[in-house]
């Protein structure tokens, strides 16, 4: 039995990641920061809820003791929790906003992570997928019609891009410093979901198929990558 845990699953790539696994016979702890609405969701997927709120302390902690408890370790965890933030021009752009993005997007997936690795450490084959975004690709930023697949039509927004920027950095800095676990960052693609007003290209299906691919890779997978479907984003 596979040991799942997702952030931010209640919609969304979270969610279709959780019904997706929990087909593939993965017991998935679904995190929601809404209580009621995250047990609505697991009832529907037959996943089991876990209340978790990545931008507290306390409550992500909280959330570790208790898959403890019932599960004794975690095999597969998916940082997917995040918020887009204000659509600002990098002009105006404010320190506050900013903190307000990483606060959930890095700050929020750190903590996660730090409170789950002992979990993560008991299994044979741990993985974790960081789920970011092509707008994190400083080479898709820099050379954008040279990268025209990765980088969608929603620019610019400063502050949610310089956050996937940084968890792909720290994607890489714990897969070099853990190298019996499988650590990689993913690129959905430009989704509808309530993100983005439901404006993305793709299906909710389409999206997660990457996270679902990386979230079932075995001991012998990719690390320390940046992966969509097509393959590898630049970094």
């Amino acid at each position: 039995m596979t040991i799942t845990v997702i952030t931010g699953a209640t919609r969304g790539l979270g969610r279709e990641t959780a019904r997706r696994l929990v087909a593939a016979g993965h017991t998935v702890h679904l995190g929601a920061r809404d209580v009621e609405r995250g047990r609505r969701v697991c009832d529907e997927l037959g996943a089991r809820p876990l209340p978790l709120d990545v931008t507290c302390e306390r409550s992500v902690q909280a959330a570790a003791d208790h898959v403890r408890e019932v599960s004794g370790r975690v095999d597969v965890l998916v940082n997917n929790a995040g918020i887009a933030g204000a659509h600002l021009p990098a002009p105006e752009l404010d320190a506050e906003s900013l903190a307000r993005v990483f606060e959930t997007n890095v700050f929020g997936a750190v903590r996660t992570l730090r409170a789950f690795l002992p979990l993560l450490r008991r299994s044979s084959a741990p993985v974790v997928v960081n789920v970011s975004s092509g707008l994190g690709s400083l080479a898709a930023a820099c050379a954008p019609e040279q990268h025209r697949d990765t980088v969608p039509a929603w620019l610019p927004a400063p502050a949610y891009a310089a956050s996937k920027a940084a968890l792909n950095m720290l994607t890489v800095q714990y897969a070099h410093a853990l190298p019996g676990m499988r650590i990689n960052a993913v690129d959905p693609g430009y989704t509808a979901t309530d993100f983005n007003g439901h404006t993305g290209t793709q299906t909710v299906e389409e999206g997660a198929e990457i996270i679902v691919r990386l979230a079932t890779v075995g001991r012998d997978g990719p690390t320390a990558g940046f992966h969509q479907l097509k393959g590898t984003v630049p970094w």
